[in-house]
């Protein structure tokens, strides 16, 4: 998943885009249009773009007439935010509409809150809400991905078939940290999260993620990511000692200001030739720690060790790194 463009795929199928022209007075009489098999597509519903017409939830209204949901496997929301009128709808009215509707989505498996991309709408402007109502909602659902972070709130809850959650931020706080921590996801196989930035609320601690670290209540999971933070150093060097990384498959500890230091804890911690991949791109590693990695866990172990473009950066004797995504 990325911020700079919109979902091209989620939950194992291609994106399909609800016509926005649909809610325009022309087509206000039209009773069907042509789309692919409703279960074959992840259906996508939103304002896509800086020609958007409609507010969401018109967008949707049109979408619940004009389209059999009852088979429908994923869903992802666009930007609800009207980009021209710098206006938007409370995140709330989306989150009641998406639960009031829950009904008519029986086939529902898939869901994605915000695929907003940066040019229409900074991450950490992106304004939620309290998005485990969703959960709720939907007991079904195995996968859930949510962007964005502003006034999230994501108080611990319990789904017995969530398998995959993500959530994308330029700075998770501690509260939201807390709460996917002390959740229980009986069935849960792959946690992916951004920690981000102080400058933009991400003030979680070790401390905070010591329930995932532990995997008490992560007793299926295979993937875990924990990435996109200033505080990357410290999170390898817990990882090192984890509990939760002897069952993994697979590590991700990319995007964030991981240095030598950390890399080198991940090393001199437990052993990781079981992973089948270990994600470190986007990275402040020298070429003596690389060739450290590359020893130690290649082959066996699939490693990105890309810096991309991080960059450090001195001014006036003072050092600056920079996470993937913050603003």
């Amino acid at each position: 998943m990325t911020i700079n463009h919109h979902l091209a795929e989620f939950g194992g199928l291609p994106v399909f885009d609800f016509p926005e022209h649909l809610v325009e007075p022309e087509h206000a009489a039209a009773t069907s249009f042509d789309h692919p098999a409703v279960e074959s597509v992840a259906w996508r519903v939103g304002r896509i773009g800086w020609d958007s017409e409609g507010s969401w939830t018109d967008l949707f209204d049109r979408f619940l007439e004009l389209v059999d949901t009852t088979g429908i496997r994923a869903f992802v929301v666009a930007s609800w935010v009207d980009l021209e009128e710098d206006g938007y709808e409370p995140v709330d009215v989306v989150l009641q509409r998406l639960v009031a509707a829950r009904d008519r989505f029986p086939a529902l498996r898939a869901l994605f809150l915000g695929d907003i991309t940066q040019e229409e709408n900074e991450i950490s402007w992106i304004t939620q809400g309290r998005v485990t109502e969703l959960l709720d909602a939907y007991p079904e659902l195995t996968e859930f991905g949510v962007r964005g972070s502003e006034q999230l709130s994501f108080p611990a809850v319990r789904h017995e078939r969530l398998e995959k959650l993500t959530i994308q931020a330029g700075g998770l706080p501690a509260t939201v940290v807390r709460g996917v921590a002390a959740s229980d996801f009986p069935a849960l196989t792959h946690l992916d999260l951004w920690l981000g930035t102080p400058n933009y609320n991400g003030n979680a601690e070790i401390a905070d993620l010591a329930p995932i670290l532990a995997g008490d209540r992560l007793p299926a999971l295979r993937h875990l990511g924990l990435r996109n933070s200033e505080i990357q150093d410290d999170v390898c060097a817990a990882l090192a000692a984890a509990p939760v990384v002897a069952r993994l498959e697979s590590l991700d500890v990319s995007m964030g200001i991981l240095t030598d230091a950390g890399a080198a804890a991940l090393l001199g911690g437990q052993p990781l030739t079981h992973l089948e991949r270990l994600d470190l791109h986007y990275n402040y590693l020298s070429a003596e720690i690389r060739d450290r990695l590359r020893e130690a866990l290649s082959p066996k172990v699939e490693l990105d060790l890309d810096p991309g473009d991080a960059e450090t950066h001195s001014h006036n004797g003072e050092v600056w790194r920079y996470v993937s995504v913050s603003e």
